[in-house]
Formats: structure tokens, sequence, C-alpha cells
């Protein structure tokens, strides 16, 4: 029974149903045949989305889009422009610096490409930059907002095993750094190759009034961090917290909300934190019936009876999970996959927060590799050019993120030195 589960599941992938479409398919098809009563499908729905910590994603998505709105991406770009604009290719770098700053407000990495990728694509396709270049550098740096805190996958992560929200913050720090600066370092490369364009010199003044401008945006940040590290407030409290802090700055500060646009932003936060409800309450009957098929020890069986080193283990984990984020939402995949997986990387003594780093951190590359990457087919419409196009610009921004994702592999401490410091 279980192979026509997943039968179904890839079919309906296949076919491009959305994936809370897919697994409720898979999951009643299954119910179906084994004749086991429909009403477990309302009950496991229910348990899975009735967990306190989740609240906070509808508040944070909330406070993401209201900051939006409230002309914070066009603030970052500005501020960014006058720091980088005056190195060789400066309009690219502005573009990845612009998505590490914006990934504390967004914590998403399609969200992060669509706001960012509608400014930055046609600003860098005015200037002479390669079109394909623009999109696939878009979709690259958009990967940082998922991993710099506060991330909605490392939230969710939090509930799938009960670890701390602030480690799992605090965790994914320097890997959202190292894969910032990494892919700076690529574009410039690749800019001065190509002899991009730069922009004069800005003088203080501009520096310093364009960060004026971006602060109190940014201030929402290190709001939301230091409080549930300091154990001010919980996750969801900080993010009732952040939407208060939203509306206030975006109507007060810089003047662009008003109640017509603030409806619009409600209702699409609506639709948003919605559809991601029902596909974590669709993924616990998934994962349910996964547990009742014992598909979690077969996998843990399989992997260590091929080998109990670690990095052996961890090595398979990073091509399965990178294989799966290529055709399936980084959201969606965690809550299939990482409590199977993280009971794998227990037995061969990782640590659960580094491992929790390394998950999201593959899946999210999955996001920028073909054939079927999300972000890539994102910034390919934005910018009107094929999605093979991109992929092959974007292939040296790959080959960056996986490196980072072999040094967080081999090197615990990269994600593991701040948890450890503030809050042992």
């Amino acid at each position: 029974m279980i192979w026509a589960l997943v039968i179904i599941f890839v079919v309906c992938l296949v076919l491009r149903y959305p994936i809370a479409f897919a697994l409720g398919i898979s999951c009643l098809a299954y119910l179906l045949l084994k004749g086991i009563p429909l009403i477990i499908i309302p009950a496991k729905m229910y348990s899975g989305i009735d967990v306190f910590v989740l609240l906070s994603i509808p508040g944070f998505i909330l406070a993401g889009n209201l900051m939006n709105q409230g002309g914070l991406t066009e603030k970052i770009i500005t501020f960014c422009n006058h720091l980088l604009g005056h190195i060789r290719g400066g309009l690219s770098l502005v573009n990845i610096g612009a998505s590490m700053l914006f990934a504390g407000i967004s914590g998403t990495a399609i969200s992060d490409t669509a706001s960012l990728g509608s400014v930055m694509i046609p600003a860098m396709k005015k200037e002479g930059y390669d079109v394909d270049f623009s999109c696939a550098i878009t979709a690259a740096s958009s990967t940082v907002g998922p991993i710099i805190p506060p991330s909605v996958p490392m939230i969710i992560a939090a509930t799938l095993s009960g670890l701390s929200v602030g480690k799992l913050f605090l965790a994914g720090a320097i890997p959202g750094l190292l894969l910032g600066v990494g892919l700076m370092l690529v574009a410039y490369i690749i800019a001065k190759r190509k002899n991009y364009p730069k922009h004069p010199r800005s003088s203080f003044g501009q520096i310093a009034r364009g960060f004026i401008d971006t602060f109190w945006s940014l201030l929402m940040t290190f709001i939301i961090l230091f409080g549930i590290i300091g154990g001010i407030f919980t996750p969801t409290e900080a993010s009732v917290i952040a939407v208060i802090y939203a509306l206030v700055i975006g109507r007060f500060v810089y003047g662009k909300l008003n109640f017509k646009n603030v409806q619009i932003v409600v209702l699409d936060s609506m639709k948003t934190s919605a559809s991601l409800m029902i596909l974590v309450g669709f993924a616990n009957l998934f994962g349910w019936i996964l547990i009742t098929e014992q598909i979690p020890q077969t996998i843990s069986s399989e992997i260590l009876g091929f080998s109990d080193n670690k990095y052996v283990v961890l090595l398979l984990i990073n091509l399965l999970l990178i294989v799966v984020g290529t055709f399936m939402e980084t959201i969606a995949a965690l809550l299939i996959l990482f409590p199977i997986l993280l009971k794998v990387a227990l037995a061969v003594d990782v640590d659960p927060i580094h491992f929790a780093v390394i998950a999201v951190l593959n899946l999210i590359i999955g996001l920028t590799t073909p054939p079927v990457g999300v972000c890539l087919f994102v910034a390919s419409s934005i910018g009107k050019v094929s999605i093979g196009k991109v992929s092959r610009a974007g292939f040296p921004f790959l080959l960056v993120s996986i490196v980072v994702l072999v040094l967080v592999t081999l090197f615990p401490s990269i994600s593991l030195f701040l948890p450890n410091l503030f809050m042992e």
C-alpha cells in the first residue's frame, strides 16, 4: 500500500499539483485502500497544526509583508548601493547585500526572490548586466533568507524536533553570512571578467542617510532575535510584536502604510499562512502514515547498515536532501523528511542543532538547483529569460553554496559557536 501512496504523490508532483494537494490526495488514496476510517484525516491534520510555536509563522509573514509594503525594499537597496555600488559589478553585490539584510525580514527564499527581483533584475538589465546573470544572482542570493534569522524553515525544524527556536536562529547566522560573502566573491570575479559597470563612490553623508533610512527596519530583526534569546518573549509573542512594530514604522516613520494597502497585505498574508498551515496538516498525516508503515526505521537501518561513520552518513543525507530540494519546496520537504533523518543523525552522534542547519541549508540550495529549482523559475519569469540560461549562469553560485554546505557539515562549530556562546 505504501508504494501506491508514493506513486500517487510523485504523479501529482509531475502534474504540478500544489504540494499540499499532492500530500492530501496520496494520503486519501492510502486510507481508502487500507480501509482506515477517514476521521483520521481531520484528527491528524489538527494535531499537526495545534502547536503554539507555529502561530509565530503567520505573524512573521505579516510583519515581513508590512515592512515590504512600507517601502523597506527600496531603502535597503539604496543603502547597499551607497556601500557597494562603487565596486566593479557593484549592483550585483548590492543584490546579494540587500538579500542578506532583507533576510531578517522575509525569512523565506521565494518572497526574497519575488520582492527584490522585481526591483533588481530590471535595474541590472538597464545598466548593461546580462539578463541571465541578473536572474541567476537574484535567485542565488535569495537562499540566504531562510538561514539568517528570523527564519521560517528554522521555526518549522524547531517545531518538528522540540529544539530551541532561539538556538536555531543563532546557529544559522554564521552559515548565512558565509554564504552571502561567498556569493559576493564569485559575483565580483564574474563582474571583473565581464567588465560590468560601477557607480561613483558615495559620500559619507549619503551612506549615513541610507543607514538612517533602513535603521528602524533592521532594528526589528534585533528586537526579535535578542528578545527570544534573552527569554523576554516566546517566538509567537515575538511575531506579534514584529507586526505591531512593522505597522508603527510603516505608518509613522516611512509613511507608506495606509488602511487600504494594509488590507491588501493582511489578505495576502492570510492566503500565504493558510496554504502553509494546510501543508503542515497534510504533512503530519503523511508522516503518521510513514510511521505506521515503519518507513523511518527502514530508512534509518538502510543508511546505518551502509555505514555508521558520521561523515559518510551526513554525505548520504546531504545527497538525498539536495535531490529532494530540487523538486520539493523547503518547508514541505522538512515536514516529511526532517524527523526521519534527525533520528539517523542522532544515531551517529550529530548535534541536533548542527543537523537542523545542514538540513535547511541543503533544501534551500535545492531551490536554485536545475531543473526545477523554484527560485530559478521565479527569477526567470521576472527577467523573461529561459530557465536553461538562468541555470547555466547560476552554476558558479551553486558551487559556492555547495562549498559552504561542505564546510558547515565538516565543521560543527560554524553552526554551534553562537548558540553555545549565548544560550548555554
